[in-house]
């Protein structure tokens, strides 16, 4: 399997983690709102909302396009300050950012 590959299959689990934790969202968030300039929109958007509309449908895109993947990538940090890891459903959601940053390693 294809890094491309990879990274879209942990993407579509990263997306059911999410939405098992009842934080997918169906409204999109303000153009504004996700344009901020900061990181992680941390200033306009929740951390869950930010994986769900810039983070996925980036990774997404570059996955299906099989555009160059960065050459490396680390958002564990901040979502272990944004999920806690003893609950079932946020476990599973830092598991598989986990399991991303591995691949950019």
């Amino acid at each position: 399997m294809s890094k491309h590959q990879q990274i879209a299959s942990l993407l579509t689990e990263l997306a059911a983690a999410l939405q098992a934790a009842n934080l997918w969202q169906q409204h999109r968030p303000s153009a504004q709102a996700l344009n901020s300039s900061q990181p992680f929109c941390i200033d306009t958007l929740d951390f869950h909302q930010w994986l769900q509309f810039i983070f996925i449908e980036k990774m997404q895109i570059i996955a299906e396009q099989q555009l160059t993947l960065p050459s490396q990538l680390c958002i564990s940090p901040i979502a272990e300050d944004a999920f806690n890891e003893q609950t079932a459903p946020e476990g599973k959601i830092l598991a598989v950012i986990k399991q991303i940053d591995a691949l950019f390693a």
